[in-house]
């Protein structure tokens, strides 16, 4: 299973902006995979190992900065889009129908991570349900991710009353992981 440089950048610009007293504490705390990519230039275009590029180092994040499992994930998915839909993009998503944006959204997201497949399941007006059917090697940490991505893109829309229920988890075994998404 590997992750899109651009995530993982993401990722190392979060801890790096928003945390930098932490900074030099969590890169010293990763193995030595992670902190070989971690410590050197990320290219955006490239595809790194999942482990060792995004779950162990949002663990230590967890860890170090909130002392509470996956808020890190969450909040580095929120992160990331708000980096990724900013400046031109802002414009145009503002102007989306939710609905449309989430549907869109999912095909977005599968562009981060590969293998990995993401349907639609329902939509209507105020409401989406996705299930990822594919992934190749399903986690907790980066189910929360992309929670914490879809929260955000939807607050950027200027939804508000945002609830996003994880209902099923393949990490947990379920077959497929859904996302039950409301807003008003």
């Amino acid at each position: 299973m590997e992750i899109k440089g651009s995530a993982v950048k993401s990722i190392r610009e979060y801890v790096k902006k928003l945390h930098a007293h932490k900074f030099n504490e969590w890169i010293e705390s990763l193995p030595e995979e992670s902190k070989k990519i971690f410590t050197n230039p990320i290219d955006a275009t490239n595809w790194y190992p999942i482990d060792s590029a995004a779950i162990i180092p949002t663990q230590k994040i967890d860890t170090l900065i909130f002392d509470s499992t996956e808020k890190g994930a969450w909040e580095l998915g929120r992160y990331s889009a708000d980096t990724a839909l900013n400046g031109i993009y802002k414009v145009f998503i503002r102007v989306l129908n939710p609905a449309y944006l989430i549907q869109r959204a999912s095909r977005i997201i599968t562009t981060f991570y590969r293998p990995s497949k993401i349907e639609v399941i329902e939509s209507s007006s105020k409401s989406v349900i996705l299930h990822i059917t594919e992934f190749g090697a399903p986690h907790v940490i980066i189910e929360k991710r992309i929670g914490g991505w879809i929260e955000k893109a939807l607050e950027i829309t200027r939804c508000k009353d945002i609830e996003i229920e994880i209902s099923k988890s393949m990490a947990k075994g379920d077959p497929v992981t859904e996302y039950k998404i409301r807003w008003s």
